[in-house]
């Protein structure tokens, strides 16, 4: 194959390779759609990115992707701004937002604690978590975090800093996602019903 392809044909399908759900042959077929393309679309993908790059921040103050900053959701009046929503990546504030059952503020952590992967607390975006909670009189912190180990342990480490708190009301996901399930991949209807009927955890810590 290197004998045959251009060097800059190679070098976009292993960055297209990169990423997480595309393997080597959708690298190259899309590598090929976008190089054959009659509507100019290298052109057009230059542009997006560059854009991106030059547009696109980090929310200060939740962690959300946005070309604000603060974001929209963290100015916006009309949301609940006494529960704030925790989730791991910004994929899964675009999935909770889509099932309509939602209107609170978030957090985003960037990860979760993983001893597995020398992932620790200080990795991931907790210390501006406890900030805000403490800072914006919240009420209500609900964990939307995936339901396996890791999204457990971080919501443990997490509860167990808020302990002292008055008032403050701890919950999870209900008990729809199955364990080691994915928000990001949920059905619609399932996390609707998660997200609805969360689960008080205050008791159990």
């Amino acid at each position: 194959m290197k004998e045959i392809l251009p060097r800059q044909i190679e070098s976009l399908m292993n960055i297209l390779g990169t990423i997480p759900g595309i393997g080597a042959k959708t690298a190259e077929r899309i590598s090929f759609h976008i190089i054959t393309s009659k509507d100019n679309m290298v052109q057009k993908l230059i542009d997006v990115l560059y854009d991106i790059k030059e547009n696109i921040k980090i929310c200060s103050e939740c962690g959300m992707i946005s070309d604000t900053d603060p974001c929209h959701i963290c100015l916006s009046p009309e949301r609940n701004r006494e529960i704030l929503c925790v989730v791991e990546k910004p994929t899964d504030v675009i999935t909770i937002e889509k099932t309509g059952e939602y209107n609170g503020l978030y957090h985003v952590l960037w990860g979760v604690i993983s001893p597995l992967e020398g992932i620790g607390p200080s990795d991931i975006n907790i210390s501006k978590l406890i900030e805000r909670i403490r800072n914006l009189g919240i009420k209500e912190v609900f964990f939307a975090l995936d339901p396996d180990s890791e999204g457990e342990t971080t919501m443990a480490f997490i509860a167990s800093k808020l302990r002292d708190i008055e008032g403050l009301n701890i919950t999870t996901i209900a008990r729809g996602i199955p364990l080691g399930g994915n928000i990001e991949y949920s059905d619609m209807y399932t996390l609707s019903r998660a997200i609805r009927f969360r689960t008080r955890l205050n008791d159990n810590l």
